[in-house]
């Protein structure tokens, strides 16, 4: 965590493609060894919860071309650690059995038994897994691409790239002082069970910093498939934002189109998309929801980060240095966060992973495509 990132540049010149120019706009899939074009490769949207990955997603499909799948397919984070290597047939049976009976593949529109022949006989591990599943269920609705959406792929971004090397990452970044207001106001982070002060509020924006720095230090080892978005862009200048990200992709983001469309998030009432004089902005909403003193103690504890990728920071230069108590407490959260993820995907304690999320049901005779 020491080593001090780049501040971000969403337009860089070196993490967008040009159109049919670069060598990377193509790669080499391992399924029959053709190479796919940029233009249809695969993409993955990832993010801090709470970033607008949720907006970011709904953004992509509503402006057609990709695959429409509202469910839930955490390979990486839950069903691997579960069954483990997808390589014995015995794990991957285990495997499909049960997300054959989850809301996600209820989601999908897939035939359950045709479903566990492909993965049986054509999976090998968790790339081969997704690849099939989406793959499918953009056949079925007669598109050439898909995109797949869940928040914490970005801690898996090498493994899912070691298994699916054509794909694309776009990772979604918002200021940290918004995303611990909104995380500590919906509980979707839970501090450790011996330090709840304010709320939460500073766990959870540790909680942020772990994850960006995550999320960056495995994209930027692959710069010409990675791209980041900035939130405050994309809701404030979304046009500006989808040109740099329609060149990534090489994929057609008409605006006007996106906003007719205004699938999920794209309607909801703190976008742009449909009222860019919104008052109701929300960008900088920690300017007007947290205290000073609050302010001052999110800054001391991820100023360095917030900088780092060009956001300003407030509070008197005296009040946002970090003392001892944040110095301990970031060094005690990073360290457990990496450990708890370590134990999970590399030990035996994964197995233990709890499925709740997925919502099994014994009914798994009849889905419906959403």
């Amino acid at each position: 965590m020491g080593a001090r990132l780049k501040p971000m540049e969403t337009s860089s010149p070196e993490r967008t493609s040009s159109r049919g120019a670069s060598a990377s706009d193509s790669r080499v899939s391992p399924e029959r060894g053709l190479v796919v074009e940029r233009r249809i490769r695969p993409v993955f949207v990832i993010g801090c919860h709470r970033s607008g990955t949720n907006l970011l997603y709904d953004t992509l499909l509503s402006a057609g071309g990709f695959a429409v799948y509202r469910g839930y397919l955490p390979v990486y984070k839950m069903l691997i650690p579960r069954f483990g290597n997808l390589a014995n047939r015995d794990n991957r049976k285990r495997m499909v059995q049960a997300w054959v009976r989850s809301e996600g593949f209820r989601r999908s529109g897939l035939n359950a038994a045709e479903l566990t022949t492909k993965v049986l006989d054509q999976c090998s591990n968790g790339g081969d897994f997704i690849r099939i599943v989406m793959s499918e269920i953009a056949r079925g609705q007669n598109v050439a691409r898909w995109v797949l959406y869940d928040p914490d792929n970005l801690l898996y971004i090498p493994a899912i790239k070691a298994d699916i090397p054509e794909a694309l990452f776009i990772h979604i970044i918002r200021d940290g002082r918004d995303v611990a207001l909104s995380l500590t106001k919906m509980g979707g982070f839970k501090p450790f069970p011996w330090n709840r002060h304010a709320k939460g509020l500073l766990p959870t924006a540790l909680y942020w910093e772990w994850m960006v720095r995550k999320g960056r230090q495995n994209g930027l080892r692959i710069p010409s498939d990675y791209f980041e978005v900035r939130y405050e862009e994309l809701v404030s200048e979304p046009r500006a934002a989808l040109t740099k990200l329609a060149e990534f992709l090489d994929h057609d983001l008409d605006y006007d189109c996106i906003r007719k469309a205004s699938l999920g998030r794209v309607r909801a009432p703190n976008s742009s998309f449909l009222d860019e004089t919104d008052r109701h902005s929300p960008v900088n909403r920690w300017s007007e929801k947290l205290s000073s003193r609050e302010v001052a103690s999110v800054e001391a504890m991820i100023g360095d980060c917030l900088e780092e990728l060009g956001f300003s920071l407030t509070s008197p230069a005296k009040l946002k240095e970090s003392g001892l108590q944040e110095k301990c407490m970031r060094a005690s959260y990073f360290k457990l966060l990496n450990a708890k993820f370590w134990l999970k995907t590399r030990t035996p304690v994964g197995r233990f992973a709890n499925l709740g999320a997925l919502e099994l049901s014994d009914d798994i005779e009849s889905t419906e495509a959403e």
